[in-house]
Order: structure tokens, then sequence, then C-alpha cells
């Protein structure tokens, strides 16, 4: 399973953590920046993407409808980049867990 990062993450994020996630995309890069988070939701779970947001309408709707797709949620506020990239290097365990894991759906990294 892929990540994609959402709207509110920066673009930078594929390539800084292309070591450990080299299949991360962004959201921008599929045309998907003025789409809905249903549309979003829709693309990741047909496309094998995990939705890595600061959103909580994406934790909740996971915890709705469950996954495929799952969803990491970043609570981490209005972080800058290198601040995010080094909370999901810290975190890179618990996503891998996440993504091989069948019965979890959303991982919340603080």
């Amino acid at each position: 399973m892929k990540l994609l990062f959402g709207q509110n993450l920066s673009r930078k994020l594929v390539s800084r953590l292309a070591d450990i996630f080299p299949d991360a995309s962004h959201i921008q890069f599929h045309g998907l920046a003025d789409k809905t988070d249903t549309e979003i939701w829709d693309f990741a779970r047909l496309n094998n993407f995990c939705i890595v947001t600061q959103d909580a309408d994406f934790a909740e709707r996971s915890r709705l409808y469950g996954s495929p797709p799952k969803v990491i949620w970043l609570r981490c506020g209005n972080a800058p980049t290198n601040q995010v990239e080094n909370l999901i290097r810290s975190g890179q365990n618990a996503v891998k867990a996440l993504l091989d894991d069948l019965t979890i759906h959303c991982l919340e990294l603080h």
C-alpha cells in the first residue's frame, strides 16, 4: 500500500520520505486538489493508497466505513514540513504495521 498525502501537507514530503515510503504521492500529482473528500477517498480506495492527512474528516470516515483506504491522521497541527517528516519517520514502524494489519483502519500520530 502506498501513502497519499493530503492537500494541507507539503508535496516535498514525497521526496523527503522516498527512502522509507518509495511509492508515496500527493493528491496534487493526481489532479485531486479541488476534489471533495469523497472523491479523494474513492481514488485512494481504487488505487491502493493510504491517506495521510491532518483532516479529522478522513479519520471519522475511516471509523464509519472502515478500510480501504486506510488513514493516517497526523495530530501535529499546522507544523513545518520538517516536523511532519520527523513525525512520520518516528512513527514508521506503526505506519508499516497499519498497512500490514487488516483489522486496523486508522492510525493517529502525535
